[in-house]
């Protein structure tokens, strides 16, 4: 199990200095060197580093291949830099980077013309979610109405499953997504609803009374994560107007969820599996972790927010995967802090968020490079690869505000 991840040997907190690194300091550990100094010091090099990988990233995805794309999706595609483009753009205001973002939008919208995928992660929603976005920051009226007009010829097939990447709740999370950004009600609730009651619907099917009320699978198998399973539905579906007898499936799944992790802390993969080897966003602890967080915010319930502190415990220990990317990898576990940190305010996840994004910062090129560390199937890609790691270090600049993209809203 331990060769899934690095043993997590930093230190549990780090005091800041009052400046840059002295000769005495310079002497140590170059990592724990970047945990003693000062968040803003800090900050200042993971924006360099964010803006190097992001053209580096946007210069083998984008322009080596002559601006055409075979791969629109978020997670391993085009739209991933695109996303990354426009997060760079809120963080600098780099008109440049907004205008990359349309463009590359503009090209995974001709690619997924044919696509009868329909999740902002995977699918046509986020191309026409990212594109209406970012054509409301460009002042564009005439294409922001044309990518909602896309939006809404949307059409969810009766075959389609109900989870995050290719289901249901990935095009839930589009709608939630273009209300937040574009305006309340730009899907109408009326719409989201009936989709939420397909949803709630095929999980009572399938839970057919158990002991969980909600219930849900993909490719034959009861799936728990944040990707294919409970976790994912769930988060979503907290983000919907529920009715009161839908948010105590949604609360009684998440206690049946808490109830059955591993005496290590950590979750299942799936239904009934006693495999305790994942500790990744799309299976195991994290995904819940954030899930769990979602949960204490909106009911208030100091059980959620203690099971999502216990979830936390587990990736610290075990998080330090040897992978770089967002999905399953370093970059998506520090967003489990940053989380945590928002939800509670205590200064020891967001020491925790900067040990790993330090961590990265300071040995995932070198760990790539050696063997050590796996760097994505699709190397520069927003959730496998270095796309993920950028994006992570632009969040941490104003860790307040720092979210899971395209999970937490």
């Amino acid at each position: 199990m331990a060769d899934r991840y690095f043993r997590n040997e930093m230190p549990d907190f780090v005091a800041e200095t009052t400046g840059e690194e002295t000769a005495s300091e310079r002497a140590k550990d170059s990592l724990t060197n970047l945990l003693s100094l000062p968040y803003r010091t800090v900050t200042e090099r993971f924006q360099r580093a964010a803006l190097n990988f992001k053209e580096l990233v946007e210069r083998e995805t984008w322009g080596l291949s002559g601006k055409r794309v075979q791969d629109f999706t978020l997670y391993t595609g085009a739209l991933g830099t695109a996303y990354l483009a426009f997060k760079a753009y809120l963080v600098t205001k780099n008109e440049n980077d907004l205008k990359l973002c349309s463009d590359i939008v503009k090209a995974c919208d001709s690619a997924s013309r044919d696509s009868g995928r329909v999740t902002f992660i995977c699918g046509k929603a986020g191309v026409c979610a990212l594109g209406a976005v970012t054509a409301k920051h460009s002042g564009d009226e005439r294409l922001l109405n044309y990518y909602l007009k896309q939006f809404k010829e949307i059409r969810l097939t009766r075959d389609l499953p109900n989870e995050l990447l290719y289901g249901r709740v990935g095009y839930l999370w589009a709608c939630a997504f273009l209300n937040k950004h574009i305006g309340e009600d730009t899907i109408s609730i009326t719409h989201t609803r009936s989709v939420v009651d397909e949803v709630i619907k095929a999980g009572r099917q399938l839970a057919n009374k158990r002991r969980c009320p909600l219930m849900y699978e993909w490719h034959g198998k009861k799936y728990w994560g944040a990707a294919h399973g409970l976790a994912g539905v769930m988060h979503v579906l907290m983000d919907m107007e529920l009715k009161p007898d839908e948010v105590e499936d949604v609360k009684g799944t998440l206690h049946y969820m808490m109830k059955n992790r591993f005496p290590s802390g950590n979750y299942p993969s799936s239904e009934e599996s006693e495999s305790d080897r994942l500790v990744h966003w799309c299976h195991g602890a994290p995904g819940v972790a954030l899930t769990l967080v979602r949960a204490a915010e909106v009911f208030g319930d100091e059980e959620f927010m203690q099971a999502a502190v216990d979830a936390g415990e587990v990736v610290w220990k075990r998080g330090l995967l040897k992978r770089v990317g967002i999905c399953h990898g370093i970059s998506g576990n520090t967003y489990i802090f940053l989380s945590l940190y928002r939800l509670t305010g205590n200064v020891e996840y967001l020491y925790r968020a900067k040990a790993f994004a330090c961590f990265l910062l300071d040995r995932a090129q070198n760990l790539i490079s050696e063997g050590k560390m796996h760097g994505g199937d699709r190397p520069y890609s927003l959730f496998e690869g270095l796309g993920g790691m950028a994006y992570v270090f632009l969040d941490m600049i104003n860790p307040s505000e720092g979210k899971f993209p395209a999970y937490e809203l």
